[in-house]
């Protein structure tokens, strides 16, 4: 997994601060493979609430842990009871790792 220890915890802090500790936070994509150089950081967040406004939430978070991480690129993916299941949800569920 390609982040530090200082980056789990500031994007764990940015989501707890939004959605409180019952959410989970899972690391997918390019980052996880410790042989691969840049990409951006993709965050699969599953909450046990209904949403509203998913695209909204997902933008805000990114946006506070892009600030917080000095502009590094940030994809939220918002996994709720009322929101529907997507291939890449599965895909984010089956290969990403909890933070």
């Amino acid at each position: 997994m390609r982040l530090t220890d200082l980056e789990r915890q500031v994007i764990q802090q940015k989501v707890q601060q939004i959605l409180g500790t019952a959410a989970r936070v899972f690391l997918f994509g390019s980052r996880l493979d410790d042989r691969a150089k840049g990409g951006d950081i993709d965050l699969l967040i599953e909450v046990t609430e209904p949403i509203t406004n998913p695209a909204e939430l997902a933008a805000k978070i990114s946006a506070q842990i892009m600030r917080a991480l000095n502009g590094r690129k940030v994809d939220v993916l918002i996994s709720a009871p009322n929101l529907t299941r997507l291939p890449i949800h599965q895909i984010a569920a089956q290969q990403g790792i909890c933070l």
